[in-house]
């Protein structure tokens, strides 16, 4: 029997709590997914989710008696948060499907495990640990799987894709993060003959994903794979033709400049350089309207944008930088970022109080006096007090010239 090794998260004095509480009185819990395939391959795990045959309210109950709190975050699909010794863990109740259409599923309350891990999506994904010996169940050749690079779905793939459309999705960040390079040949027949039903999902849903998988650390191959594929076709129409070079330097970028993976700046490296059509697929996907805007901006600048502290003057500072960062030289994109890190875009140190002090009459043309001295002002990088007060004058002496 394959046993977890040693991880700091199996001793966390919070799951200690939960654990103790839940398997009180003959209670069973399991850790599950993420956290038991990620240690396995020795990686870094931030979520500990939990299952166990208990029923919400028995769960609930028996934390609030142990003095944990409980938030009914899924509670109709068995689903509640746990909150003990300032750690967060997701419990929910063994489940099996009643009925799936594709989008959501209409479940039932369980006991058996194997049972539950069925109902999964990819073996890697369905291994469940005892939390206090690490003695791992794997009912489907998880472990196998894993050792192999290889993401699979469970049982038949049509059956698992038809229970959930974004699992399409899943399969190719899934192969992008555990995979070893070739797709699992049924599961991946699978999702490209599906590949149209993933227009009946949710955008949020398909965003969420989408976003995922451009902020692996390298996308590169699995976008590839992704085009060739038809995905794109169907998700992002507006895929650039070019999209490949763009991101092969956009990554080189990033890591000359010692930049970490951004959901929105890689999704810009997938478009055309070109507001308009990053502003629909923002809109399409239910992006925020500060997310909008920030990916038609960086599209619309990205790759030749006017110097670093200039362009963060009209789009913002976070917006500069990942323009930046689409530069042809990677030098150059390095010291935009430089020039950037910690810095905030000032305020303007002249009012129109100031032009109207200085003998212009209160009016338009205060306004216009003071929007070409905050012209000048940016192009000279932003200098003190005193010279803008020098361009002040000059433009008020411009004002007042005679014209022809």
């Amino acid at each position: 029997m394959t046993v977890l090794p040693e991880a700091e998260w199996r001793r966390a004095p919070g799951l200690r709590r939960i654990v103790a509480a839940l398997r009180a009185d003959g209670g069973a819990v399991k850790v599950v997914g993420g956290a038991v395939r990620d240690t396995l391959l020795r990686l870094a795990v931030t979520d500990i989710d939990l299952a166990t045959p208990l029923l919400p309210l028995e769960v609930t109950a028996r934390l609030e008696a142990a003095d944990v709190k409980v938030i009914p975050t899924g509670i109709a699909h068995g689903t509640v948060t746990a909150i003990a010794s300032g750690e967060r863990h997701e419990i929910t109740t063994l489940r099996r499907d009643v009925a799936t259409d594709g989008r959501r599923a209409t479940i039932a309350f369980a006991d058996d495990w194997r049972e539950d891990a069925a109902r999964r999506d990819f073996t890697i994904n369905a291994l469940y640990a005892d939390p206090d010996s690490g003695a791992v169940d794997d009912w489907f050749g998880g472990i196998a799987d894993l050792e192999a690079g290889c993401v699979r779905f469970i049982g038949d793939a049509a059956t698992r894709i038809a229970e959930d459309h974004l699992r399409i999705l899943r399969f190719y960040r899934f192969a992008a993060r555990f995979g070893g390079g070739q797709l699992e040949a049924a599961s991946h027949a699978a999702v490209v003959a599906a590949r149209q039903s993933l227009k009946s999902l949710s955008r949020e849903r398909v965003a969420d994903e989408l976003l995922k998988i451009v902020s692996l650390p390298d996308p590169r191959a699995i976008a590839g794979q992704m085009a060739a594929d038809g995905i794109f076709a169907v998700i992002l129409p507006e895929l650039d033709d070019g999209f490949a070079g763009t991101l092969d330097r956009l990554l080189a970028n990033e890591a000359a400049a010692a930049i970490d993976p951004a959901p929105l700046r890689r999704l810009v490296a997938l478009l055309p350089a070109d507001a308009v059509p990053a502003e629909q697929v923002a809109s399409r996907l239910r992006l925020s309207t500060r997310q909008r805007k920030h990916l038609g901006a960086v599209a619309a600048h990205r790759g030749a944008p006017s110097p670093a502290r200039q362009l963060a003057h009209g789009i913002g500072v976070e917006a500069a930088r990942d323009a930046w960062l689409f530069a042809a030289n990677p030098s150059d994109a390095g010291a935009a970022v430089a020039a950037l890190n910690g810095w905030e875009v000032p305020l303007l140190p002249v009012k129109g109080g100031d032009i109207i002090a200085r003998g212009v009459t209160a009016g338009p043309e205060v306004a216009r006096i003071l929007r070409a001295v905050e012209a000048q002002w940016v192009a000279e990088d932003y200098p003190d007090a005193v010279r803008v007060g020098a361009i002040v004058d000059q433009m008020i002496g411009r004002s007042s010239a005679p014209r022809q």
